[in-house]
């Protein structure tokens, strides 16, 4: 791993990940339940991001910090393409810390989501990504 590495992820949101989603956070939003006039329903923003959590639970980083733009809406049917780009890390005393910036994008490479993270990878799990 260095600066500039690249992970991607992408996945097809269906009917039964909003359902799923909904009930466990609580978040049953009309928008999440029933189809607009063009027939579709939203996907949760956070179901959305989970996205780069799915990557980063990969390198088995430990996210201390994260943010997120929603920079337009996720329906059910939607193929969603995560790209986290590893943007700074520092070895230190027994963890890696580690920041990156996640771009997702729709089937029409449109960006849906942006965002940063922060935290670390804990020493052993430094063996399991090859940087001992």
């Amino acid at each position: 791993m260095q600066v500039g590495d690249t992970q991607n992820w992408e996945r097809t949101f269906t009917d039964e990940d909003v359902r799923l989603f909904g009930r466990i956070s609580g978040d049953m939003g009309n928008h999440h339940i029933l189809p607009d006039e063009q027939g579709r329903v939203m996907v949760h923003g956070l179901l959305t991001a989970t996205l780069p959590t799915k990557i980063g639970g990969d390198l088995n980083f430990i996210a201390h910090d994260m943010s997120f733009e929603f920079v337009r809406p996720v329906f059910v049917g939607d193929t969603v393409r995560c790209e986290v780009t590893i943007t700074q890390l520092e070895k230190s005393e027994n963890r890696l810390k580690m920041s990156a910036a996640v771009f997702c994008r729709n089937q029409q490479g449109k960006v849906v989501l942006t965002g940063h993270t922060a935290g670390f990878i804990r020493e052993p799990q430094l063996l399991s990504v090859g940087l001992h």
